[in-house]
């Protein structure tokens, strides 16, 4: 309506014109700044390849050399706008450990909070709501060996029935159960995709994995014909081929300084 006042909110880190986060390199260890960035980076490439689910969903590390601090997304900022200094300090309750003015999702940290207790050789949990990942996290079939992707992923897959939106801290035992001690891609139920990675990068890579697994089973069911399964034989050796093929480096330790070099080509604001 021409002449109608515009809406005024309040004035709040989120939704002022410009955000001005002052830098904290000077702040912290070397080790968590570089944290910092590569996990800014994260959310970043989660950005740029449309895994983001607005504000929503996080990604979450372990900052190096505490067993029980983390960082993580400010709540309501999006995922193209996170940089090195706006994550915020948590530790396993979601409380803030530092004087961040962004505000932070303890409920949405349920998830996290559980897996970073009980999982200590992950230093990163990357968790998304995909279409294709929750379509097929809705498939009562669940991840089928129908791509060489997919052989890599059901090698350490697990899977967690929905019980709701996750805010109570008693579904932690079961997210933790179901899980396991090993696997690294968690599928929850009619919910989303879920990967663990020692490093952030690797965590990056599986989740590359993932999403391409569940996009092209999405495709292949939708034409109609039926599909022909990898050999359960070679599914069991597929950590030792992903070892071969990655050159005993790892994927992630592989593909990170492109998928940097591609991020800075777009915008190098994330490194601040």
């Amino acid at each position: 309506m021409s002449g109608a006042p515009a809406p005024k909110y309040p004035e709040t880190p989120m939704n002022a014109p410009l955000l001005k986060i002052p830098t904290r390199q000077n702040e912290v260890s070397p080790e968590e700044w570089q944290t910092r960035v590569d996990l800014a980076a994260a959310y970043r490439l989660v950005a740029a390849f449309k895994w983001d689910d607005l504000v929503f969903t996080h990604i979450s590390a372990r900052v190096p050399g505490k067993h029980d601090e983390f960082l993580i997304n400010p709540y309501g900022l999006m995922f193209d706008e996170i940089t090195a200094s706006s994550l915020v300090k948590i530790d396993l309750t979601g409380k803030k450990l530092d004087d961040s003015p962004f505000p932070v999702n303890p409920a949405g940290f349920t998830i996290h909070s559980a897996i970073h207790g009980a999982r200590h050789d992950a230093q990163c949990v990357l968790h998304t709501h995909t279409l294709n990942g929750i379509a097929v996290s809705a498939q009562k079939g669940g991840v089928l060996p129908i791509s060489q992707q997919s052989i890599f992923v059901l090698s350490g897959l697990s899977y967690h029935d929905y019980e709701g939106v996750a805010l109570r801290d008693d579904e932690k035992p079961r997210l933790v159960a179901d899980l396991g001690t090993t696997n690294n891609f968690f599928m929850l139920r009619n919910h989303g995709l879920l990967t663990l990675g020692a490093t952030i990068p690797e965590a990056f890579l599986s989740m590359y994995l993932f999403e391409t697994v569940c996009t092209i089973q999405v495709r292949a069911m939708s034409g109609g014909t039926e599909l022909t399964h990898v050999d359960p034989r070679i599914i069991a050796t597929a950590q030792e081929q992903s070892r071969v093929g990655t050159l005993g480096v790892g994927g992630g330790t592989l593909t990170w300084p492109g998928l940097l070099r591609r991020l800075d080509r777009m915008d190098t604001s994330y490194r601040t």
